[in-house]
């Protein structure tokens, strides 16, 4: 897998990757995060572990596909992958008797991969869209929203943004959906479209509004809330949240596997744990009380 490349990390004084975690398999570790370890209680769940597919089960370990950085949600810290959906993953697996094993992989080769077998879960911060479900299916875990940012000083409106420059990362629900269902109200009033500048990282794509290579920056919610906390004030939110969707655990068509997520999810929120690991990450904002599969509805 390819190596990512991490400018914002150093722009905005972020940890620096590790080469190791970004190019085959990455360790989960409770360590390291805002507010310390909030994983090491969880008790097996074993209603929800009868749902594991016999082949995880076997093997002891859920091998889960993500694509750091997209911080809060995933990113390298101190050379350890960390983030609101490792700690969540990792409760979820430790709830279903199973250990978890991270792969680093481009965000759009999980589905597909996900849908081959490579991966047993995509826990990259999926979008939950009906477009998705056709592929594979979704366990709903959190109520994001898409948000801009806009260099400190600069009002965007994302609703008049014809003619602006906006980065986005690539394959995302912004670049497929939301940009270009903006540009196109755009081209139909006569205005100028709105040129969307993606980039293979999110890092990437916020630094480019740092460096002033854009005017703004379209990205999930706690995405963009969390670049906004750690740009030492170079970045403001532009607008409001809109087209509010959930964020899903994509697994196979078919699989028990999305059940015994339901189930363990389900314990984590009746026990706290859930809502602890979101406030941990400052996302407690977007925590779900009712576990859906297949929820997203645009």
């Amino acid at each position: 897998m390819p190596t990512r490349t991490r400018t914002l990390s150093t722009l905005l004084g972020l940890a620096a990757a590790s080469a190791v975690a970004l190019t085959g398999c990455a360790s989960n570790s409770e360590g390291g995060g805002p507010t310390g370890s909030v994983t090491g209680t969880v008790s097996k769940d074993d209603t929800a572990a009868k749902n594991v597919p016999a082949k995880i089960k076997s093997r002891g370990t859920l091998i889960a596909a993500i694509n750091a950085p997209y911080a809060p949600n995933e990113f390298v810290q101190n050379g350890k992958v960390v983030g609101f959906d490792i700690d969540l993953m990792t409760a979820i697996s430790k709830s279903l008797g199973l250990k978890v094993q991270f792969r680093q992989s481009a965000f759009e080769q999980i589905i597909p991969r996900v849908q081959g077998g490579t991966y047993d879960a995509g826990t990259s911060s999926f979008t939950d869209t009906v477009e998705r479900q056709k592929s594979v299916d979704f366990v709903d875990y959190y109520n994001a929203g898409v948000l801009w940012a806009s260099p400190k000083g600069k009002k965007v409106d994302p609703l008049n943004a014809c003619g602006l420059r906006v980065s986005v990362q690539s394959t995302t629900y912004e670049q497929t959906d939301e940009l270009p269902a903006l540009s196109k109200k755009c081209k139909s009033a006569g205005k100028k479209p709105i040129t969307v500048v993606p980039y293979d990282d999110q890092d990437e794509a916020t630094n480019a509004v740092v460096l002033g290579k854009v005017d703004a920056m379209s990205a999930d919610s706690p995405i963009t809330l969390y670049a906004i906390k750690q740009s030492g004030g170079k970045l403001q939110q532009a607008g409001a949240l809109r087209e509010a969707a959930p964020y899903g655990w994509a697994v196979k068509k078919g699989s028990t596997l999305g059940q015994a997520f339901k189930g363990a999810l389900e314990s984590l929120i009746k026990d706290g744990t859930y809502l602890q690991i979101c406030t941990k990450w400052g996302v407690q904002a977007g925590a779900i009380k009712t576990v859906k599969i297949n929820g997203g509805t645009i």
